[in-house]
């Protein structure tokens, strides 16, 4: 069972309380009658290991493959050279 975290828009009084995904959000302070928000927080998740990032299931072969701009490159070197 998950455990929701509410605050009293009221009274400022905080609580945790376990509820089933089905049951209905708590509404009402136990403690001054107020209307209660549900507080969400990050949650502190860690991934480890492989598959995880966009570059892990790419293959070499788009690496491998010849780049356009190593000829372009090359070309405007050589048009530097014949300038000066």
């Amino acid at each position: 069972m998950p455990t929701y975290q509410y605050r009293c828009t009221e009274c400022g009084h905080t609580f945790e309380e376990f509820q089933s995904f089905t049951d209905d959000a708590l509404t009402v302070c136990p403690v001054c009658s107020g209307r209660l928000r549900k507080l969400f927080n990050a949650v502190g998740v860690v991934f480890k290991g492989s598959g995880f990032y966009r570059t892990d299931s790419r293959t070499t072969a788009s690496n491998s493959s010849p780049s356009s701009s190593s000829p372009g490159s090359s070309s405007s070197d050589s048009s530097g050279d014949s300038s000066s």
